[in-house]
C-alpha cells in the first residue's frame, strides 16, 4: 500500500481511524485490518513516523499501532518576516525553500502576517506543504481565539487591518511599554491626513534586518515606502505578536505626532515638530 512517510492520526477509536484513513486520506483500510490492529494495540494518535512510502498492510498497522514521529521545535520571534520565517525552516528542518515559498503564497490568503509568532512543534520528514498548512492552521485558530476574545467575533478581513497596524508598530517600538504609544503615533497621524514617514515599514520581506538609508527612501517604489505613500501599507510588514496586535487596536490617548529614540534606547514623544527637532540634535550628539 502506499503512505505518506508521516502521517496524521486523529484522536478517537479504531473505528474512527480507519474512516478517516479512508475519507480524508484515501488508503485501503478495511474493518479487517482494523480488527488486526486491534490485536496488536491500540493506534497511536497524533503525527506518527511511517518512514515508507510503499509498504506491506501488515507493516502499515504495525507502524499505526508503534509508530511516533520525532518532533523538532521551530521559533518564529514577533517581528520577522516571512521571507526569513521560510529561510530558517528550509535550513532548519532540512526542506526545499522554493516549496515552501509556493506553498505558502498559495495557501495563504495574504502577502505578509498570516503566520503567529511561536515555538511551533513539527514533526521531522513533514512535506513542505503539509509544514505550511501546519502553520497557517495554527497561527489562524490563535488570531480566531485572540479576536473572539477582544470582539467577541472573528472577522478575517477586519481583523487583518489590526495586523498591517500592528506589523508597522512592531517595527517601530522599542519596547511593548511603547507599543500603545507608538500605536497612538500612528493613528494621529492618519486622523490628520500625514504621512507616517517611519523607518520600519521599509523593513519588510528581504529587507527585514536592514538599515534604511536615503537611498532606499527615495528608490522604493513599493506600498511599503511610508514617505512616499499615504496611509497604511497595502500589506503587513512582518508577523506580529499579541502585544502589537493589542496596541493596534487600543492605541493610548495622546496628541503625540512624533518620537525618536533616545541614546538608552527608549523612544521620546513629541506633540509638535519644533519640540521633536529639539530631541532628535539631542538623541545624536
Amino acid at each position: 500500500m502506499t503512505s505518506v512517510k508521516v502521517l496524521y492520526i486523529p484522536q478517537g477509536s479504531t473505528k474512527k481511524i480507519i474512516t478517516y484513513l479512508n475519507t480524508k486520506k484515501g488508503m485501503d483500510i478495511t474493518p479487517i485490518d482494523g480488527y488486526i490492529a486491534r490485536l496488536i494495540g491500540m493506534p497511536q494518535h497524533g503525527w506518527i513516523y511511517i518512514g515508507q512510502e510503499h509498504l506491506s498492510h501488515g507493516d502499515f498497522l504495525y507502524k499505526l499501532v508503534t509508530a511516533k514521529a520525532a518532533m523538532k521545535d521551530f521559533t518564529l520571534i514577533p517581528g520577522e518576516t516571512t521571507y526569513f520565517l521560510l529561510k530558517d525552516l528550509a535550513d532548519q528542518m532540512d526542506l526545499n525553500r522554493s516549496k515552501l515559498i509556493y506553498y505558502s503564497q498559495y495557501l495563504s490568503h495574504v502577502k505578509e502576517g498570516a503566520y503567529v509568532p511561536d515555538t511551533y512543534k513539527i514533526p521531522i520528514g513533514l512535506s513542505e506543504k503539509e509544514t505550511i498548512l501546519l502553520l497557517l492552521n495554527q497561527s489562524k485558530k490563535k488570531m480566531k481565539a485572540w479576536s473572539e476574545k477582544i470582539f467577541g467575533t472573528y472577522n478575517e478581513k477586519k481583523w487583518h487591518h489590526y495586523v498591517i497596524k500592528a506589523s508597522v508598530i512592531q517595527k517601530e517600538a522599542a519596547s511593548i511599554e511603547d507599543m500603545p504609544y507608538v500605536s497612538s503615533v500612528i493613528s494621529n497621524r492618519l486622523k490628520h491626513g500625514m504621512k507616517l514617514q517611519m523607518d520600519g515599514t521599509l523593513n519588510y520581506g528581504k529587507y527585514s534586518h536592514q538599515k534604511v538609508t536615503a537611498e532606499r527612501i527615495r528608490k522604493d517604489e513599493s506600498s511599503y515606502n511610508t514617505y512616499q505613500n499615504e496611509g497604511l501599507p497595502k500589506d503587513a510588514v512582518c508577523n506580529v505578536g499579541l502585544d502589537a496586535i493589542k496596541a493596534a487596536i487600543f492605541p493610548e490617548k495622546s496628541d503625540y505626532l512624533y518620537f525618536v529614540r533616545t541614546k538608552k534606547g527608549h523612544h521620546s514623544y513629541s506633540r509638535h515638530y519644533s519640540e521633536h527637532l529639539k530631541k532628535i540634535r539631542s538623541a545624536t550628539k
